[in-house]
Formats: structure tokens, sequence, C-alpha cells
């Protein structure tokens, strides 16, 4: 590697990786595992990521995506959940990862506090390899390829049933904000989790809530009933998927996936691509562009039709779409790195002020865009 290795920093500066690179040490006896990869040549690149260690290496037999997590953000058999996800939809004709089998047969592999995963490497550019989340689309163009490809998933996923991930940090589930009153939920959620309620201990983090998500969430409340239940990737961003001739040819990156509701899956869309967050770290307004708005709506729209209710759901489900993996990542930082700064920033910079920005001018001059896209129905 001829540039330093770095991670992305949640306030969009490059910092130094929380996890260790993969090294070749480790490297050689987990890929002597797979016997149809063959000996490692190099290791070519390295994510910067945050949540694990990845890495792309050429082997004898061709390029390979590897990635090492902690057993507690991810064991074996929560990461299998995903790989079985991911079989199904390349099996429906989506352009998912390959992930590869070990010689007995393990989609995942224990090792010591680590758990590994290969993928052949998926084809297509990588054109924005080095984006941060919340960057931008390259074009609108893209923004329309992007929503066609996402409802092409969400078709794909139609006839997979299993029940929803066990994994409970870092996770996108919609747990609580699907029910008429969070409260109670997050409150049995706080009182399980040690690392969420040593960190809470001395915040009234009910009041938070209180003020900042639940009236938006009342909005909600309405909706909730006409979701029908649905895996969902729930990381739909610009970096998260390859591209070629402005179409996108690979999906990656299905960490977040999970049982959710096609309309919420979208709206994490919206909420990933459309909105500049980092902006609102160098005190700017962080406007939405209504255009990638329109377009990756349009590009969803020409493969599964939104109607005018989805539309208003839509609206309603924005301001608190980030909410159950904002509070997730939260007790990442608190518990399994116990990185008291980082939580901050996860509760108050991500899951409040996000929040926050939706009832401010620019959060709602997005949603009466999506309610002008109603009206203008009628």
């Amino acid at each position: 590697m001829t540039h330093p290795l770095h991670s992305h920093g949640l306030a969009g500066e490059d910092v130094a990786p929380v996890w260790a690179p993969l090294a070749e040490t480790e490297l050689r006896p987990l890929l002597a595992r797979y016997p149809q990869l063959g000996a490692l040549h190099s290791i070519d690149w390295h994510s910067p990521r945050p949540f694990s260690a990845a890495a792309l290496v050429s082997t004898e037999t061709g390029q390979w995506f590897v990635k090492r997590h902690a057993q507690a953000v991810r064991s074996a058999a929560w990461l299998e959940e995903e790989h079985g996800f991911i079989g199904h939809l390349r099996a429906n004709g989506v352009p998912a990862p390959k992930v590869q089998l070990d010689g007995e047969g393990r989609s995942a592999i224990a090792v010591g506090a680590w758990t590994y995963e290969v993928h052949a490497r998926s084809p297509g550019a990588d054109l924005y390899r080095d984006a941060q989340s919340w960057s931008p689309f390259h074009s609108h163009a893209h923004a329309h390829a992007a929503g066609r490809a996402l409802a092409e998933l969400h078709r794909a996923a139609e006839g997979y049933h299993a029940p929803a991930r066990q994994a409970t940090v870092l996770s996108s589930r919609c747990h609580a904000f699907v029910q008429p009153q969070p409260l109670p939920t997050l409150t049995r959620q706080v009182h399980n989790s040690p690392a969420l309620n040593r960190y809470l201990a001395d915040r009234d983090w009910r009041a938070d809530l209180q003020r900042v998500l639940l009236p938006s969430h009342q909005a909600l409340v309405p909706h909730l009933a006409r979701q029908t239940p649905l895996w969902t990737h729930n990381d739909w961003h610009a970096s998260n998927l390859l591209w070629a001739d402005d179409q996108v040819s690979s999906v990656l990156d299905f960490g977040l996936c999970d049982r959710t509701f096609a309309l919420f899956d979208l709206a994490t869309a919206l909420e990933r691509n459309a909105i500049p967050w980092l902006e609102l770290d160098q005190g700017g307004a962080a406007p939405a562009d209504l255009g990638t708005v329109d377009a990756l709506l349009a590009g969803y729209a020409s493969i599964k039709s939104l109607v005018a209710a989805d539309i208003e759901a839509l609206a309603a489900w924005l301001p608190v779409v980030h909410a159950d993996f904002a509070i997730s990542e939260t007790e990442y930082f608190a518990g399994v790195l116990d990185d008291h700064a980082s939580a901050d920033i996860a509760w108050d910079g991500y899951l409040l002020r996000h929040a926050d920005w939706f009832a401010g001018p620019e959060g709602q001059r997005l949603i009466e865009h999506l309610h002008q896209r109603t009206r203008d129905r009628s």
C-alpha cells in the first residue's frame, strides 16, 4: 500500500482504523480453508469502512473480498443470517456478492475473537469507494438507477421469509419505532443492554426522545398497519453499489439487512443519499437535494409503483428512519469499543440532531416536497 491506512470517522474526517487491518499472517491460514481460492499473492486494498476490517486480496485464482468482524458485533450464526438473504437474492437475479464456502461448507468462519467471510470480487466500477456516508450521488442519473435497483431488490426479496436477525448491535430493524408507543420498547432495550444502561444513566434520555422524535413518530402511526414485512438492505448508499455505464452492476454490504419494510428501506435510501448531513458539522444548513429525491423515487417507481399513500408514509418515516440504527450504533460505541466520545456523537449528533433537522426549515422543505408530490397526483 502506498497510502497511509485510514478509516472514515463519524464527522467525515479520516482517522486511524479502530480495527487492525487484515495482515498476510492471518490471511494465509484463513484462505487455506478455501481450497478453491489458492494461495495468497497480495493485499490490494484496505477498506476505510469503520465497523470491521476488510480488504481486496489477490490469490492464484483471482481477486477476493475478505472481511473480519469482532464476534461481539457479528458471530458466525449472525453472519450466516445475512448470507442466507444474499443467497436468495442472487438466486432471484439481484447482483449481490457471491459468498464463498470453506472446505467444510461454511460461509462464516469463527477464529478466536473474530468472524471472517470471503466474497468473490463483484463486477463493476467502485466509483464511490472513498465516499463517506451521506455523500451525494455523482448525478441524478445515478440516483435514478439506484432507485430502480432498490425496487428490483425488493421484488426479489418478496419470497424470503426468514425471521428477523439476532444481532443487536449495529442493526437496522425498525424495532422500536414500528410500535404505536415506542418508549416501553426502548425502555426494555436500554434495561437489557448493560452498555446502554451505563451510557444513558446520567441522561434524561426519555425526555430527549419525547422532545425530538416522538412528535414526528405520531405522524407515522397511521401508516404502520399498511406495512408488509420484507427483508431489506437498510444501507442503500451510493458507496454500497458498483457501476457500469451509469447503471448499478453490483449491490454490496448487506451488513444491516434485516426484516423491515420496503418503505423503511426506501426512506433510508433518501436519508442516506439526498441530505448532505456532514455539512451540519461545518455549521451549514444541509439542504436536501430535491432532484435526487425525485430521481430516486422515479427510478423505484419504474419497477414498483408508489401510490399517494406510499409517498405520505415516506414523509412520515423520514424523521425517524435513522433512530433504531443510531441507538444501536450508540450501544456499539459505548459497549464494544468503550468509546464514550463516539457514543456522544452517535446519540447527540446522529440520533437527536438529525431528528431536529427534520423539525427545522430544511427538513420541513423536504417533507413538504413529498406532500406536494401527493397533492400533484390528486
